[in-house]
Parts: C-alpha cells; structure tokens; sequence
C-alpha cells in the first residue's frame, strides 16, 4: 500500500477549508481569518479574494463562472461574480448549527451541509467522549436549484461534511463525519438526490473534506488523525499520506492534477483556533490523478 508523508507549503492560517484547484491556483477558505483566498501551486503569492464577516467555508462555481461560498454563521450561500455580490441562498430554517460545505454540480445544482449542533461547544464541556454519549444530532444536506432556491431537503446525515460528483454526474459521495462513512447517493437529471447508500464504513475515521481520483477512489481527511486515506468502495485503504497536523480538507490539484493538498490545523474548535495561526498548507505527489466536481 503506498505510504506518502507531506511538506508544508503554506503557513499562517487560522483554519484553512474546501481547498478547490481552479484556473492554476488553490482556493480555499479561512474561517478565522475571515476571507477566501488562493495560493500558487507551491504555496507562494497568497491572494485575498474577498472578506467573509460570517465566516467562510464551502467554495464551488457555476457554469458561469460566478462563485459560491457558504457564509458559516448566518447560514447563507453567497454568490460572486463580475456584477457585484448576492445572496444566492438563505438556507437558515434547514440548519441545525453553521453552514458548512458545498459543491456544485454540472448544471449548477447546488448541495450544501450543516454542522447539526454546536460541535465545539459539546466537545469543549464534556470531550469527545462527550459527542457519543448520546447519538449526535442529525441534519439536513440542501440541494439548491441553480437560482438558488430550494429543491430538495435530505434528512438525517451525520454532521455531513465534504462532498464530490462524480464525472459523469450520475452519483454524489458525501462524508458523514461522525458515523465514520462516505455516502453515496444516485443525481437525478433535475439533482436531486435518491438511492441512499453506504459508498465505505471506515474504521477509527472521522472523514472531513474528501476529493475524488481518476480511478474513482476517495481520498478523505481523517479529521481523528494526522492522515489522509485513500480508500475504493466498500471501505478498503488503499493508500495513506501521513500529515504534520490533523487533517480536515483535501483536494487534487496542480497542472497533472496529481498533486495532494491538505488543509491541516491543531484543532478545528473556535475556543482554540480562533485567535491563532498555527494551521497550514501541506502537499504530496501521488500516483493517481484527480478526476470529480469540484
């Protein structure tokens, strides 16, 4: 099984999210900084696109360029593009705790998670023990028609996390954070989501953000260690890219695609991470490239 172990190419974050490779560069989101921002391939000329006062997390685009971000603590899906800034979703009455990621499919069908319930609160009174003393509050993953509004509402997830289409658009894989598996659901033309299934029950993994190979593997940031994993349907590890941090986020980018990238940090919690610059860009090359939406 390959083993692969990062290097640093970025430092300086809060707490970096939804690492997105577009047009030569890395995107990605920084939740305590504020901004949504890009780096060059090797981590150098940080760019701030924009400031986001609620917070930024889910990156994606439509089919006509204009972007997506999700604005975490006012629970909406802001649109960005050559005539300004919209609201393009208020998502509020379906969200349990923060807005969390999103990606976009094809036609500009839109899916976007939620925490469920304040996470950081839970874990600062009583541990990680403390989120499975009881079965964690389930929530809703919202499925935005490509003006915004809502087509669909799909229940009971898990704290659902990172998400990615594959590239025939026929099938989204979705990461249930704290029920350790990846989801996966068959794309109606119109989006909407049917077919509920396990795509891989993981074992001692709390997957985060996860992106999609050529081979149609998923790597997952294992936000229960410093590792990433890459593993085919029905659960089995195929590879793994050890990291210096935690690992919450990961694409596939570069001009071959075939470079990793992983956001890292200490910890997600906003009682700790807040205030800091302790998280980081980390990178590896690996042997097969990314093929998915985003």
């Amino acid at each position: 099984m390959p083993m692969y172990a990062t290097t640093r190419i970025h430092d300086g974050l809060a707490f970096g999210e939804s690492p997105r490779w577009r047009e030569g560069r890395l995107w990605f989101s920084d939740f305590y900084r504020h901004g949504v921002f890009s780096v060059a391939p090797d981590g150098s000329d940080e760019r701030l696109a924009y400031e986001v006062p609620g917070q930024p997390s889910g990156l994606a685009w439509l089919p006509d360029g204009d972007q997506l971000y999700v604005s975490m603590t006012d629970h909406l899906v802001v649109r960005v593009g050559p005539s300004g800034t919209a609201v393009h979703a208020d998502i509020s009455p379906y969200c349990g705790f923060w807005a969390n990621d999103l990606t976009t499919g094809a036609s500009g069908v839109a899916y976007v998670g939620n925490f469920g319930f304040d996470l950081d609160d839970v874990v600062e009174r009583s541990g990680f023990e403390g989120l499975f003393a009881a079965p964690p509050p389930t929530t809703n993953l919202v499925v935005l028609a490509p003006d915004g509004s809502v087509r669909q509402v799909v229940p009971d997830l898990s704290f659902p996390n990172g998400a990615v289409i594959t590239p025939d658009g026929s099938t989204l894989i979705i990461a249930e954070t704290l029920a350790g598996r990846l989801t996966a659901f068959t794309v109606a033309e119109d989006g909407t989501l049917h077919d509920r299934r396990v795509w891989a029950t993981l074992e001692f993994a709390a997957p985060d953000g996860i992106c999609l190979d050529a081979e149609g593997q998923v790597w997952f940031a294992n936000a229960a260690t410093n590792a990433c994993q890459r593993v085919r349907e029905g659960g089995e590890v195929t590879a793994t890219a050890t990291t210096t941090q935690t690992a919450f986020a990961c694409a596939l980018g570069g001009d071959d695609g075939s470079s990793l990238y992983v956001m890292t940090a200490p910890t997600s919690s906003r009682f700790h991470a807040a205030d800091t610059r302790f998280a980081a860009i980390e990178s590896v090359r690996v042997d097969v490239p990314g093929a998915a939406r985003p």
